[in-house]
């Protein structure tokens, strides 16, 4: 659904000005004539041609030698073997080292040296590579710098590798060197800026809250005729939003829905700053004038905004917020349900905030100690009691509460008292923590006679507890008892039955029980779709997993991020990369942020289908959107590029992995070792080798790889480099499984 132009009645800071474009906007800023400014609905690229960065095999072995000599402990510049490979440098034998080393102090003495050395010039992707990694390293003064060694050489920058520049300056806060730069470079004639440049300046500017820059840098690119598009817009909309200059901040805001560039990013950045300027009626109306399929509120804006929402007393609201969030299938967790609890309890309603605990519970989210607190706080000495008893810790001994229960019941029952909705349940709640399946259908009948509800928090409780012990037909007759008794229980429950039913190859079981439920008036959530669509993913039913997921979207259910993920998974191990990459960009359609899971799966799939060049466009794509690789995602494509016969390659996410102090697993290692063998680079195979000695991950004979490692030992000791070292190695026991006699003589 489009949002309408956001306008209030009766509110002065809202606006009527109906802006047609960008050049109107700014022209409200400046009380000039921009027309002159053009305007661009797409982003352009930095080059308009794609560059072969892969090294050839030889600039490869010379990068390799230049990593190791500069990684060794006792580093000389005068090493003979420096003085030779010093004429062979390029700019991208140093871009390849560079990112090859894992010190940022060895790679600035690396950039030091070399632009010392005779033949040899730095370029602008040099520069930005030690920018890059000195920028990550937050190493302010040797950044700094290297911006005046970039004006001193006179290196030429195109727009692109200009802009990357200023955000590494940007990025520690060197905001005036960024601006600094960027006149000089342009005054010297060593770039020239466009669209972009400029835009990764405003971006900085933004975040340091220079207002007055930002329309300074505005008016330049009127004057130099660059264009205007929404990453100009939203890094402006951004700073007047944290400035609070109101006006100016819808202005923008309405500029950018006109031209049809509204994402979640820049949604989130005008609902957020209601929130900080306390307006949550505002905020709202602005969410719920985007219909309830509302593509561009993100789970980390639904958190901010019930914080925001409940630091202005507004629990009403945050409650509003948090339904929302979950109709559109994001998970709450505890801290959501600690802040809004809090400011009910705060607030002296007690009631609303049991019955939001409640509600947490039912969803498997167990209670922690500030909750408790601020509950039994809030609530009289009798309710207080209660509570205690009931949310006793774990380690208390269960049988003596089911026995002080039972007691109780008993007594009542002599003194002539109906035992309370409370008392029964006190005891359900113990049969079920007992998985006492017998007990608990039997009390089950007499809380029927006495008109009582199980509480679903129990009865869920047991159902999961059975399934997770592998008691899963056991647990499904328990609920067919449940409604033979009269009460229903919870989808909650129904969904770990299901999930259990998955986990023991009984998906079309699992699919009855769905149906079943269906008939009977239940509407199943997200979570209960996710579990069949996972169940029939993993029995390579994916094509029946994907219209399982256009029947979800039917009922009305917005796919979770999961959901996608499990498809994608499925697709990749039924080895249909092309289905999963689909999926992907089905994904993206709907506005479902891709996570490092997405993207791992599939750079795992892709190499698996032989499609390795695939892999790293989607680990750049990961990368770009600020989808940063974890240990599992450098594994992955490590793995996935040596199983391709891409050893060098593979090196240089390996060396990344060193570098952010990631330990592979050994069979990541083993797999790169081989490939290095394969390649006949038996230096480096060697050097990897001998890692792996260190940190204790050799695989013994009961390991699947240790045919292969002990195949690659054995090449390893019959070269003249390789030998000697090797045999160092077996002799020092740190091989234990192979003895010198294996060796070949």
């Amino acid at each position: 659904m489009a949002l309408s132009r956001i306008t209030f009645a009766n509110q002065s800071l809202w606006k009527s000005v109906n802006f047609t474009n960008s050049v109107a906007f700014i022209s409200v800023i400046f009380g000039e004539n921009l027309s002159s400014v053009v305007v661009s609905k797409s982003y352009r690229p930095i080059c308009s041609e794609a560059i072969n960065v892969l090294p050839s095999h030889d600039e490869s072995h010379i990068s390799n030698n230049f990593i190791s000599l500069f990684s060794q402990l006792k580093f000389s510049p005068d090493d003979p073997e420096l003085k030779i490979l010093a004429p062979r440098l390029n700019t991208q034998i140093v871009e390849n080292v560079l990112n090859g080393l894992r010190n940022w102090k060895v790679a600035h003495m690396f950039f030091i040296w070399a632009s010392k050395q005779h033949g040899y010039r730095h370029n602008c992707y040099t520069f930005n590579v030690i920018a890059s990694i000195l920028s990550h390293a937050r190493q302010n003064a040797p950044l700094r710098a290297i911006a005046t060694d970039v004006l001193n050489s006179r290196c030429s920058m195109t727009p692109g590798a200009l802009g990357i520049f200023l955000r590494c300056l940007g990025s520690v806060g060197l905001v005036e060197e960024a601006n600094f730069l960027f006149d000089q470079v342009r005054v010297m004639g060593l770039c020239v800026p466009n669209s972009y440049t400029y835009n990764c300046l405003l971006e900085i500017l933004s975040k340091a809250n220079a207002i007055d820059s930002i329309e300074n840098r505005l008016r330049e690119m009127k004057y130099y005729g660059c264009e205007v598009d929404k990453y100009t817009l939203t890094p402006v909309l951004r700073a007047y939003c944290n400035a609070g200059k109101f006006d100016k901040a819808l202005n923008v805001y309405n500029d950018i829905h006109e031209r049809g560039w509204i994402d979640g990013y820049v949604f989130s950045i005008l609902v957020l700053a209601f929130s900080k300027w306390g307006e949550v009626d505002r905020a709202m109306e602005l969410i719920e004038r985007t219909g309830d399929q509302n593509p561009w509120l993100t789970e980390k804006t639904f958190y901010a905004l019930i914080h925001g929402f409940v630091k202005e007393s507004r629990e009403d609201m945050a409650i509003k917020l948090l339904e929302k969030m979950k109709k559109l299938g994001f998970p709450p967790d505890i801290s959501i349900y600690d802040v809004l609890i809090g400011g009910l309890c705060k607030k002296g309603s007690f009631e609303k905030a049991m019955t939001l605990f409640w509600k947490m519970k039912l969803l498997g989210i167990t209670p922690d100690i500030e909750i408790l607190a601020k509950l039994i706080a809030s609530s009289s000495e009798e309710r207080a009691m209660i509570m205690l008893l009931e949310e006793r810790p774990k380690d208390v001994n269960d049988e003596d509460k089911l026995e002080e229960s039972y007691k109780i019941l008993r007594d009542m029952k002599q003194s002539g008292l109906q035992p309370t909705h409370f008392t029964h349940n006190s005891i359900f709640g113990c049969l079920c923590r007992r998985e006492d399946i017998v007990g608990a259908t039997e009390l089950l009948r007499e809380m029927r006679g006495h008109g009582h509800e199980p509480w679903i928090k129990h009865s869920t409780f047991l159902v999961k507890q059975l399934c997770k012990n592998g008691r899963v037909n056991e647990a499904c007759n328990f609920l067919g008892n449940m409604v033979r008794e009269g009460f229903l229980p919870d989808i909650v429950a129904y969904s770990a039955a299901m999930d259990g039913l998955v986990k023991i190859h009984e998906v079309d079981r699992a699919f009855e029980m769905f149906q079943d439920i269906c008939t009977h008036g239940y509407q199943p959530d997200v979570v209960a779709y996710n579990v069949l669509i996972n169940g029939l993913c993993k029995s390579r039913r994916v094509n029946e997993a994907e219209d399982f997921l256009n029947k979800m979207i039917v009922a009305g259910l917005v796919p979770t991020v999961v959901t996608y993920n499990l498809l994608i998974d499925g697709w990749c191990k039924s080895e249909d990369i092309d289905q999963a990459i689909r999926c992907l960009s089905r994904m993206n359609g709907e506005n479902r942020e891709p996570t490092i899971i997405t993207y791992t799966t599939l750079i795992d799939g892709c190499c698996n289908s032989g499609r390795p060049d695939d892999a790293e466009i989607l680990w750049n794509e990961m990368q770009q959107k600020g989808c940063f690789p974890n240990r599992i995602a450098y594994m992955a494509i490590v793995h996935g590029l040596c199983k391709c016969g891409r050893p060098d390659e593979a090196l240089v996410y390996y060396h990344r992995m060193e570098e952010k102090e990631m330990k592979p697993d050994s069979y990541v290692s083993v797999a790169l070792i081989n490939a290095l063998v394969s390649k006949q680079n038996f230096p480096m195979a060697l050097n990897i080798l001998e890692k792996m000695v260190e940190t204790g991950k050799v695989p013994d004979p009961a390991d699947k790889n240790y045919v292969t490692i002990r195949d690659a030992i054995f090449k390893l000791s019959e070269d003249e480099r390789t030998g000697s070292g090797v045999r160092s190695l077996i002799e020092k026991g740190s091989i234990p499984t192979i003895s010198i006699s294996d060796l070949k003589s």
